[in-house]
């Protein structure tokens, strides 16, 4: 059997079930910072505190939904690692996401990945579909949930 099939075998049982939980990231107003700086998004929102504080209904300054999104892919790191003859992994995008609550300044967030569907899409890729689920310590609602598409690259048969 190859690689790529004993790969789409263990991952079929899966489906429906919580693949991985990542560990807590703060996400500091350091970081908001220097995420503005590399985007050029600098709405007061996320980057003075104090007016944020005062005029809005979040209590403080607030992480980008971009941020927030963009750490998925660290946390998918703490989750996944190569399989048996995958020489990489490729993110291919999203079918759906929603920014559901603000990541205040100093929150810690983790990611939940649930296996929604695996599929083969070529001989060398397949493709996964986790529902990603972005939580904030403490809070019942989460970041944002979304449906994160990866391939899982293999080597071409006889290779």
């Amino acid at each position: 059997m190859s690689d790529i099939q004993a790969a789409l075998e263990s991952y079929t049982p899966l489906i429906g079930a919580e693949v991985g939980v990542s560990r807590w990231i703060t996400v500091d107003q350091a970081m908001i910072n220097a995420f503005a700086e590399t985007t050029h998004d600098t709405q007061w929102i996320h980057v003075d505190p104090d007016r944020a504080a005062r005029e809005t209904p979040f209590g403080g300054a607030i992480a980008h939904g971009f941020l927030t999104l963009s750490l998925a892919s660290r946390m998918a790191y703490d989750c996944f690692s190569l399989l048996p003859g995958q020489v990489m992994g490729v993110n291919y995008g999203f079918e759906k996401l929603r920014f559901l609550s603000p990541v205040l300044a100093g929150s810690r967030v983790r990611g939940r990945f649930e296996l929604k569907e695996v599929r083969l899409r070529s001989e060398t890729e397949l493709m996964r579909n986790n529902i990603l689920t972005i939580d904030i310590d403490g809070q019942d609602k989460p970041a944002l949930v979304a449906e994160w598409l990866g391939l899982a690259v293999f080597a071409p048969p006889g290779s």
